[in-house]
């Protein structure tokens, strides 16, 4: 049951790193030893029949060389929290809280704004082991822009927030010119727009990793390209968010998820035509979503606000809307 795995993470979070999550799970199965009414006979070495004691054996002791793992880095910025899978060298998810204070750009006294984003770089993340952490060179002629998964822009209260969105374990491989540049980068502007709306706006984003079907033999199965020399950073299908607004002083929230595949995007698809049912995101992500909030407590966002994004461009030609509420297929 991951009922608690918010908190659970960040208990192990404080522990000194897989030493220290090994020392966790050691106490588990190491008590007194307990005496069975029945004990069980095995034949000994000369054909003798022995005790056995049940106790004896004893696979945490495994523990005493390391704990195997998988680990997921739980990295705690100013501006978001993220949750790093060491196999895949993306985030698991990213946690965002925004609201209309933060997300403006601060003014020095003196004129001009207080945080630029020209003066952040990105940068390999010194928090993740090294075998495991993304390298600036695996993106270089990759083909693929280096997607932030928590926005640069909303963190424009700090500049030392706005560098923290730079570092490698906040990215993902998306594709540049058609998606990362343009729908999902309107697609991030949506979801600041909503503090217009809403007290405090609570996101979630990360990747995916969808099934398609084969066309030669009618089975299911997940593919996606690895980039980086050697291959090690996997390329997502798929994104998501999810998107929580809250009314101060409200038990209602407003929430929506949606699920965009790694592939252009023309402008003048609908932005409702990725919504998917938080429970088809939860079945494929792995996650509960929001699984502590009262159901009747939970209200449709794209019922309370236009859900829509706003280009500042000439349209391109409409592309046909895909089925509501039901998962994009995978990119080819």
């Amino acid at each position: 049951m991951m009922r608690n795995a918010y908190s659970g993470l960040a208990g192990l979070a404080g522990l000194a790193g897989g030493a220290g999550i090994a020392s966790y799970f050691w106490g588990f199965g190491s008590g007194t030893k307990t005496e069975s009414a029945s004990v069980p006979i095995v034949v000994g070495k000369n054909g003798g029949n022995v005790p056995f004691d049940p106790a004896s054996v004893k696979p945490q002791e495994y523990f005493k060389y390391g704990f195997p793992g998988p680990i997921n880095d739980l990295l705690n910025r100013s501006e978001f929290i993220s949750c790093y899978n060491r196999i895949t060298r993306n985030p698991h998810w990213v946690l965002e809280h925004i609201t209309a204070q933060s997300i403006k750009s601060q003014k020095n006294p003196n004129g001009g704004n207080l945080v630029d984003r020209k003066k952040s770089v990105f940068k390999e993340d010194e928090a993740i082991p090294q075998q495991f952490r993304g390298r600036l060179k695996d993106y270089f002629r990759s083909g693929y822009d280096r997607g932030h998964q928590a926005p640069a822009a909303d963190a424009k209260f700090d500049q030392k927030a706005m560098d923290e969105t730079f570092y490698l374990s906040n990215m993902s491989p998306q594709v540049g010119e058609g998606f990362n540049r343009d729908y999902w980068a309107h697609f991030e502007d949506f979801a600041r727009r909503l503090t217009q709306t809403y007290s405090d706006v609570r996101i979630i984003t990360g990747p995916l990793y969808l099934p398609k079907k084969d066309p030669v033999d009618g089975k299911f199965r997940v593919t996606y390209e690895v980039i980086g020399n050697p291959p090690s950073i996997a390329v997502p299908t798929h994104f998501f968010k999810v998107i929580v607004g809250e009314h101060a002083g409200s038990p209602n929230v407003a929430v929506a998820a949606f699920v965009l595949p790694n592939d252009k995007i023309d402008n003048s698809t609908p932005l409702q035509s990725f919504q998917v049912p938080v429970e088809a995101l939860e079945r494929s992500s792995g996650m509960e979503i929001m699984q502590k909030w009262p159901v009747e407590q939970k209200k449709d966002l794209c019922k309370e606000v236009k859900c829509d994004i706003i280009v500042r461009e000439f349209p391109k030609q409409i592309a046909a809307p895909k089925e509501r509420l039901a998962l994009p297929p995978p990119r080819n």
